[in-house]
C-alpha cells in the first residue's frame, strides 16, 4: 500500500504548473569558436564588393570568363548570403548558415527569370572546428542524391573550401582529379553588381 501511495503522489506533483516566476529559456545555438570567428571575419565585409580571378582551374573549364565578383550582400550572425558574379551571370549566391553543429554551405543557383536552375542548393557541411581563417564542406547528402539524379556522380566526392585572410577571400573546389579556385582582393572594393537573380532588391 505504501508504494502505491507513493506513487500517486508523484503522479499529482508532475501536474503542478510552473511557476510564474520561473524562467524558461529556448535551446541555444551552439558554434566552435573557430566557427564563430569564420563568420565574424565574413561579416566584417558586410554591404562590400571585391573582384577576384581565377587562380586555379585543372582541367580547365567554361564559364568563368569576364569580371569574377563576390558581394557579401545578406549577413547576421546565423546567415551570410554571398553572390557570385561571373560578367553578366547573375545565377550564383553561396549561402552560408549556422546550423548548431556547424557550418552549411549551399549553392542557390537560378535562371534569368528567377526560377531554380535543376542543379541548385547544392554544397556541403563542415565534419570538424576548422580554422578561424578556414572552413571546409564536404558534399552533404542532399548533394550526392542530386549529383546522381543529374549525371554527374563524380561531384559526390566534391569539397568545398573558403578562406578569409585580411587581404584575400578564397573559395576553393576539390575532388579526385579536379581543383578550382578563386581568390578575391579585400584590400579594394568595386562596384556593386546588380541583384542576383531570383532575389529582391
Amino acid at each position: 500500500m505504501k508504494n502505491i501511495v507513493f506513487l500517486t503522489s508523484i503522479a499529482v506533483a508532475s501536474f503542478v504548473p510552473f511557476s510564474s516566476a520561473q524562467v524558461i529559456k529556448p535551446a541555444p545555438q551552439v558554434t566552435t569558436q573557430a566557427q564563430a570567428e569564420f563568420f565574424a571575419a565574413i561579416n566584417e565585409h558586410c554591404g562590400n564588393s571585391y573582384a577576384g580571378e581565377v587562380t586555379v582551374d585543372t582541367p580547365a573549364s567554361d564559364g568563368f570568363e569576364g569580371s569574377l565578383i563576390m558581394h557579401v550582400r545578406k549577413c547576421g550572425d546565423a546567415k551570410i548570403e554571398i553572390p557570385f558574379h561571373v560578367g553578366n551571370d547573375h545565377s550564383r549566391t553561396w549561402i552560408l548558415t549556422q546550423t548548431g553543429s556547424g557550418i552549411s554551405l549551399k549553392h542557390d543557383h537560378r535562371k534569368p527569370d528567377g526560377n531554380y536552375d535543376p542543379l541548385t542548393m547544392y554544397g556541403g557541411h563542415t565534419i570538424d572546428k576548422g580554422y578561424p581563417t578556414a572552413q571546409s564542406f564536404p558534399a552533404d547528402a542532399y548533394s550526392k542524391e542530386l549529383f546522381i539524379e543529374l549525371g554527374v556522380p563524380q561531384s559526390n566526392t566534391n569539397i568545398w573550401q573558403m578562406y578569409i585572410h585580411d587581404d584575400t577571400f578564397t573559395y576553393r573546389l576539390i575532388r579526385e582529379g579536379r581543383e578550382f579556385r578563386v581568390d578575391f582582393d579585400l584590400t579594394e572594393t568595386v562596384d556593386t553588381p546588380p541583384t542576383p537573380w531570383g532575389y529582391a532588391e
